[in-house]
This record gives C-alpha cells, structure tokens and sequence, in this order.
C-alpha cells in the first residue's frame, strides 16, 4: 500500500503564525510554491496560507501586506492527512474538502505536503477520473 508519507514533499517550510503577509509571500517566491503550512511558536500545524489568501484577503482589501500576519488569515482546523495514510484516502480528503495540498502530519509533527500532482502519480490509472473531476470541481483555496 502506498502511502502519504511516500508520495509526500518533506521538510516543508512553514510560514510563522507572527510572519507577515509579506514574509510569506517572499518565502512562497523563493521556494517556488503557491502555499505554505502555518505553524504556531510550537511547530503545530495552524492552517495554510495560499498566494491566492494574500491578494484576495489582504491586497484586494487594501490591506497592508507589510503590516498583516500571517495569524490573521489561519481559520479553523486545518484539513491534513496522516503520514501512513493510503493515496486513497488523500484523494478522498482532497475531493471532500475542495484542497489542492494537505499538510501530512505524524502524530502532531508537520512532516510534508502532498499535492494533487503527488497524488495523480500514484493513483491507479482507472482513479484518475476522480482526481481530474476534484480539481475541476474544487474551488482556488488552497
């Protein structure tokens, strides 16, 4: 059985509840990503934030990125997936929660980030449909 922690990216860098919206932005341009795990000051999963979190919830607000945290956008409970769980059930999570990423915990610890890319390689050819129509169906949030 494949699981999230095989198809996985690891050390995923995490944006600092305390981080500006413009310090996220920067991290997001240097490591070529367009979202980024949120950890509080005890490395625990606080949600994620997207590109697409900081021009719609900060620059179209006319809010001031240099100025707007990173904690002012975290709402709820992440979605995430365990590291042991199988592809399936990352695709299920996905399609359920309308996610693109989910951070993929052990325990408590943050350990990686599958994304749909990650899970379309693994997937058996005759589930790609599914995972096709989640993303058409999903909405740009994360």
């Amino acid at each position: 059985m494949t699981t999230a922690r095989d198809i996985m990216t690891g050390d995923a860098t995490c944006a600092a509840v305390s981080d500006t919206l413009a310090d996220a932005a920067r991290k997001m341009r240097d490591l070529d990503v367009g979202a980024l795990p949120i950890c509080d000051d005890d490395q625990r999963l606080a949600g994620m934030i997207t590109d697409r979190d900081i021009v719609v919830e900060c620059v179209a607000e006319d809010r001031d990125p240099q100025s707007t945290i990173v904690g002012d956008l975290a709402e709820g409970k992440p979605v995430t997936i365990g590291a042991d769980d199988p592809v399936e059930e990352a695709l299920r999570t996905m399609t359920e929660h309308g996610v693109r990423r989910l951070p993929v915990i052990d325990g408590h610890e943050l350990v990686g980030i599958v994304s749909q890319a990650d899970v379309a390689r693994n997937l058996p050819e005759d589930r790609i449909g599914d995972l096709v129509e989640a993303i058409s169906s999903a909405p740009a949030n994360n």
